[in-house]
């Protein structure tokens, strides 16, 4: 048994923790998963700050507060109100066009013509606004179109651009755009069913669609008829008409289409990258979506089961790196260009994957919202962001289960390490010394490489509450292992050893060998004293003839004072052991035993123990002297008592006889939990001592070969002092004895 903690507990702690944190961070509740996001939220500003990689040829054109303000002004010769006519935008097409271009991402919609804006002369021409545009988007061929929550832009623009893509910004629950997704389903139903929805007020948005039929419902929640499919998800067109259909119509049409619309970001990555997104492999349970193209470029997005990723927030709209232009500033330059006049920067936009949106306030342009980089943020930015993590292939990528796992148990591993090996309140600073260290690479790693580590669970789990746990048990364990040592060693050994015993980390009480000193004194004349008491109160009661209670009293009395007088003796021992750091054995009848050199390890135990066995000779002599002053005065008294009282008894004068061994013993708690156990020692060396005491007579001390050369060594002028006696034969030893006795009276004595 060892008097410390048992050692497989904190362990057991170290281990249980980290791996109900784990079960927590599997489930990653909302409240971890908002704090996590705040740390991370802190890397990503940080991140910003420091040098970040980042694409040339992303571009923003910028419809702000100011373009605003020269439209409505009559900056272009015309004044526009805050909607304006689509041939605007035509314009700034043809001359990023003129320019050269790679692709024009709009994050405006364009979900629906604008018959009330007047056309405009082309050539002599007029030319409807809406019309203009369809045709600079056909004619500059490099136009990409917004989508947003399942609407999309009108077919007669959308044929026109080279593709579409979403722009849907979809805030974490704290209202954070922290993440994108990589596509989003569009359905687009068939004509029939937009023009019946229509004619009878059905949402088909709400449609429910089971595998061979559709559930439609009217807004006043009547049901309609299902709509049956076939094998193919094909209808009849015969549920819309009841005629005859018109010539060419086929009899069944597909009710719907699905169409994947892959991010805003994205799609201006692929134009860059010539991927290949309608070859996409989607494969979200893994957790990955791989786009390839030409020349063997590949891409991996690490995508959840959902298919969002997380934006790296590496340029803002005001970095240097995006090339920006005002929006009226490329309408003048079109103007410039119409009329001959030569522009000052030809090819600004050369190359460029250019975004058209806006940063303008207070108006239904505005698209402001929180990121990890500030409360307020355009989010415009998400798609030059997610376009320059695809083209530098740098993704964020969030630490595996099994990742977070190992970090759980290695972290709490390392705090319960460091909480045993290190005292309080030294264990708390490595501790946190060690969390400084994680963080450091934490956020290193995601500088460097995008890595995301959790923070939270592993800091205040793992190492936290790894560490307060370990430290609440050896605080409990601690003080019932002190309450234990004290109600063991308190009254046996003196309060240093006590307090050494209380700080010792290894501290054996089980069986153990152990070098000690082993001392036996033996009150001298004590049985003698017993019975000349008990026969003279015995003669004192026959004499006056007491019986019962009477008798009783005396023989009560008696006995009481001669156990007063022993255990004066016995506690005058008891006291010098305890003053030299012994260890009180056991009282054997009027026998002290006692020993040193254990529980607490001492380099002079056997001279401890002979200076301890000299004082108490010393007291011994002394308290004699008291007493026989004292009967003196009890003679006296007896020469005036009356005939037939009690006899006054005498102070009985006891003396010591000293045995001393040195040697290796068996040392430990004997008994059990149950009963009185009691610290001890045993083995021959021991019953060498108890023999050496049965011969040394009367106020003497003996000591052992064994001890006296122990004594030579820690006090040579002690040593000089001690008499060589003749070799013994003591009963249980075959060997004679050496033995020396040791000399305690002093001139002073």
């Amino acid at each position: 048994m060892k008097l410390r903690p048992a050692s497989l507990v904190p362990w057991a702690i170290a281990l249980a923790v980290p791996v109900v944190l784990a079960g927590l961070s599997a489930t990653r509740p909302a409240f971890v998963e908002k704090i996590e996001a705040l740390t991370y939220d802190w890397r990503v500003r940080l991140a910003l700050s420091q040098t970040s990689v980042a694409a040339t040829n992303l571009g923003f054109v910028d419809i702000n507060d100011q373009t605003i303000a020269m439209l409505q002004s009559g900056a272009l010769g015309a004044h526009y109100g805050l909607y304006w006519p689509r041939h605007l935008y035509g314009r700034v097409m043809r001359e990023l066009r003129a320019q050269g271009a790679r692709a024009v991402a709009f994050d405006v919609l364009f979900a629906e013509r604008r018959e009330d804006h007047g056309g405009l002369l082309i050539n002599g021409a007029p030319v409807e606004s809406d019309e203009f545009f369809a045709q600079r988007l056909a004619a500059a061929g490099n136009a990409i179109l917004a989508a947003d929550r399942g609407m999309l832009p009108l077919p007669w623009f959308a044929t026109n651009a080279v593709t579409i893509g979403d722009i849907a910004a979809e805030k974490d629950a704290g209202g954070v755009l922290r993440r994108a997704r990589a596509f989003q389903i569009y359905r687009q139903w068939h004509p029939a069913f937009l023009q019946a929805a229509e004619e009878f007020g059905i949402n088909l948005a709400k449609a429910k669609i089971e595998p061979h039929r559709i559930l439609l419902r009217q807004s006043d929640g009547t049901e309609i008829p299902p709509i049956e499919l076939d094998a193919h998800g094909q209808c009849a067109m015969t549920i819309f008409t009841a005629d005859a259909l018109p010539p060419g119509m086929p009899p069944r049409i597909k009710p719907f289409t699905d169409l994947r619309v892959w991010h805003m970001g994205l799609v201006l990555a692929a134009a860059e990258l010539k991927l290949d997104l309608s070859k996409a492999e989607v494969d979200l349970p893994a957790g990955r979506i791989t786009l390839r193209g030409a020349n063997g470029v590949e891409r991996v997005i690490p995508a959840d089961r959902e298919g969002y990723f997380y934006i790296d927030w590496s340029l803002t709209p005001n970095d240097p790196r995006l090339t920006a232009q005002n929006f009226i500033t490329l309408l003048q330059k079109d103007r410039d260009r119409v009329n001959g006049q030569t522009n000052d920067i030809p090819e600004l936009w050369k190359d460029k994957l250019v975004v058209i949106g806006s940063t303008a306030t207070g108006n239904d342009l505005t698209d402001l919202g929180a990121t990890p980089l500030a409360k307020e943020s355009f989010l415009i930015g998400k798609h030059w962001n997610v376009a320059n993590s695809l083209i530098q292939n740098r993704f964020i990528r969030r630490a595996a289960p099994a990742v977070e796992m190992l970090l759980l148990l290695a972290l709490g591993a390392l705090a319960t390490a460091l909480t045993l090996a290190i005292r309080p309140p030294w264990s708390s600073v490595g501790v946190t010394v060690a969390g400084v260290g994680y963080v450091t690479l934490a956020v290193w790693l995601y500088v460097q490489s995008r890595l995301w580590l959790p923070l939270v669970l592993p800091l205040a789990g793992a190492l936290v509450l790894t560490h307060g746990c370990v430290v609440s048990y050896q605080a409990f364990f601690e003080q019932r292992e002190k309450r234990r040592v004290k109600s063991v060693f308190s009254k046996i050994v003196s309060p240093n050893v006590v307090n050494e015993l209380l700080r010792a980390k290894n501290l054996s009480l089980g069986g153990a060998r152990r070098e000690v000193t082993v001392f036996f004194a033996d009150v001298r004349g004590f049985t003698e004293l017993t019975d000349v008491s008990q026969e003279r109160v015995a003669d004192y009661v026959r004499q006056h003839g007491l019986t019962g209670e009477a008798a009783d009293a005396c023989f009560a009395k008696q006995a009481g004072e001669t156990l007063a007088t022993v255990n004066l003796y016995l506690a005058l021992v008891a006291d010098k052991v305890i003053k030299y750091d012994g260890t009180l054995d056991k009282y054997i009848g009027d026998c002290v035993m006692a020993f040193w050199g254990a529980p607490a390890p001492s380099a002079q135990h056997a001279l401890a123990c002979v200076r301890a066995a000299m004082d108490a000779q010393r007291a011994v002599f002394e308290l004699n002297q008291r007493r026989a002053e004292e009967n003196k005065l009890v003679e006296a008294e007896i020469a005036k008592r009356a005939a037939g009282q009690p006899p006054l008894p005498l102070r009985p004068l006891l003396q010591l006889g000293t045995g001393i061994n040195t040697g290796v013993v068996t040392v430990g708690l004997m008994g059990s939990d149950q009963h009185i156990r009691n610290y001890t020692v045993f083995g021959r060396e021991v019953n060498l001592a108890s023999r050496l005491e049965t011969v040394s007579g009367h106020g003497r001390i003996l000591i052992s070969e064994a001890t006296f050369q122990h004594i030579l060594r820690d006090d040579p002028a002690l040593a000089q002092t001690c008499v060589p006696l003749p070799p013994v034969i003591v009963k249980g030893i075959r060997a004679e004895v050496k033995i020396y006795e040791v000399p305690w009276l002093t001139a002073s004595s």
